[in-house]
């Protein structure tokens, strides 16, 4: 059996731009109903959302009904250990949050590297090699796994071209929330300096050919990204949009 494709990773490197939406109500069944929508990626979020790591499996599985939808999975940090987990399981795509200077960036390629280039730690039977049926996951693996990081911070944005240039990493996600936090503007993500801030990055990784990716659930703002550059944007997450519809829906019966 060979080993799978991953094609948001094909995307990135086509220059190709990837639409994508966020699942943060856990479970499994919000990540497929996404899946049906047609985003090309789904991010299951095991940072913020109520996913402890075997919760991801369920949803991974879910969406691989999908063949043209790639999950991408959050992990809560850069623990090697759990980043293993989810390479496992199968995850082909993974986000790192709060990835702040060079070294930082490559420890987390190492998490997920077999030896001598990295730390990952060997599996015989994984879902990742289709229960051994894949005969060189081992050395091939990497070509299909695709390991894109987060600099959410302004200290990350200093550091960005070091990030970014860091061998192993497919792509740089900015986090316009902590961003917006980190530089004393909490909870104003489309403050003017933080627009600036975001669409500069976004600049930058365009100047060094480094896919660069974001979240907005400002529509103009996510269409301004897309112009300038971005190859992943994000543009909605399931918890915000249950909330906008049940309070719409409620707002049309206004008169009960």
């Amino acid at each position: 059996m060979d080993l799978p494709k991953n094609r948001f990773k094909a995307a990135l490197n086509e220059g190709r731009h990837q639409l994508g939406i966020w699942s943060g109500l856990g479970g499994h069944t919000a990540p497929e109903i996404l899946a049906t929508c047609g985003f090309d990626w789904v991010l299951i979020d095991a940072e913020h959302g109520p996913m402890e790591p075997i919760d991801v499996l369920p949803a991974l599985q879910a969406i691989s009904g999908y063949p043209d939808v790639t999950p991408i999975v959050r992990p809560a940090d850069h623990n090697p250990s759990v980043i293993k987990r989810f390479l496992d399981m199968g995850a082909q795509s993974l986000l790192i949050p709060f990835v702040q200077n060079r070294t930082e960036a490559e420890e987390v390629v190492k998490s997920i590297r077999y030896a001598p280039r990295g730390i990952r730690g060997m599996a015989g039977i994984t879902r990742a090699n289709r229960f051994g049926q894949v005969q060189d996951y081992a050395t091939r693996a990497n070509e299909e796994i695709c390991l894109l990081v987060q600099a959410e911070t302004a200290l990350a944005l200093e550091n960005l071209e070091d990030i970014a240039s860091v061998d192993g990493i497919d792509g740089v996600f900015i986090g316009p929330a902590d961003l917006a936090a980190s530089m004393g503007l909490v909870g104003q993500p489309d403050h003017p300096d933080v627009i600036k801030a975001c669409e500069d990055a976004i600049a930058r990784l365009a100047a060094i050919e480094c896919p660069a990716g974001i979240l907005t659930l400002n529509e103009s703002f996510s269409k301004r990204c897309i112009e300038l550059g971005t190859l992943f944007t994000a543009v909605g997450v399931d918890l915000c949009m249950v909330v906008d519809g049940a309070k719409a829906l409620r707002q049309r019966f206004h008169f009960v």
